[in-house]
């Protein structure tokens, strides 16, 4: 038998490894850029170093942090301006990414209407019981003003479902959690810009729509907890109703927000 130490061969390895994913640069970059923004390290409106030292500072490729920047830029975490002041500054994470988040998730997984109305029954009582306990006199006249356009008959219908998303927020933002209330912003623009609203809406859907706002907001505004809870339910399992009747789709189309 040959040995291959004697025939000039190196011997065989029976170590075995497995391939090795590397990231893109770019997302590295990302990686880094990202944690120092969330950390706080970064404070809004700080402006990064310009794409040239960013090149110099990280010796990656113009391409490379052009394309992270891209990135961070999609992902809300900072904007981009044009012109001899531009660059890119840092800002922090608003409610429209998670909307915009929401809205692609709806859309991509083809989430049914009916699941996000089930969705929006399940979580709005809650608000409506966070709300009575922590509302401000700012929360009671953000709601009142936006029922005051909903009982508007003379308004537009897209002047109604905007005002509609408006209460329904301004009840989200009275509970106080911010995590509820940009939930509930990208779930009511969700529901409201997807119903069949021209077969749907009529001027006494908006006259019942508006009397069980005021229902609500009058339970909030005197921390009723129990009424709003109940008052809420009702008019969520109500609208659910009425729309599953005249909704005929199985998939939920809701406007690209990005």
């Amino acid at each position: 038998m040959t040995d291959a130490r004697t025939n000039g061969t190196a011997p065989r390895s029976a170590v075995r490894l497995s391939p090795i994913d590397v990231p893109k640069a770019s997302d590295v970059l990302v990686h880094e850029l990202r944690e120092r923004i969330l950390s706080g390290e970064y404070e809004e409106g700080t402006a990064l170093p310009p794409e040239r030292e960013l090149v110099v500072q990280t010796r990656m490729s113009r391409t490379t942090v052009r394309e992270a920047l891209r990135i961070l830029e999609v992902q809300g975490l900072v904007r981009i301006r044009a012109g001899r002041a531009g660059g890119a500054f840092v800002q922090r994470p608003g409610n429209d990414s998670v909307t915009s988040s929401l809205s692609l998730l709806i859309r991509g997984r083809q989430i049914r209407l009916a699941a996000v109305l089930e969705t929006r029954e399940a979580i709005e009582p809650i608000c409506a019981e966070l709300a009575a306990q922590h509302r401000t006199d700012a929360d009671i006249a953000a709601l009142k003003e936006a029922n005051a356009r909903i009982a508007d008959l003379n308004s537009s219908l897209a002047d109604f479902l905007q005002a509609n998303v408006d209460w329904h927020v301004a009840v989200a933002t009275a509970t106080h959690n911010e995590l509820i209330a940009a939930f509930m912003t990208a779930l009511s623009h969700a529901i409201y810009m997807s119903t069949e609203n021209e077969s749907f809406i009529d001027a006494e859907v908006r006259k019942v729509t508006a009397r069980a706002h005021n229902s609500i907001t009058q339970a909030i505004e005197k921390r009723d907890v129990a009424a709003a809870v109940r008052r809420m339910s009702r008019h969520v399992h109500t609208y659910a109703a009425a729309v599953a009747k005249v909704e005929k789709r199985t998939e939920i189309a809701v406007p690209d927000t990005a």
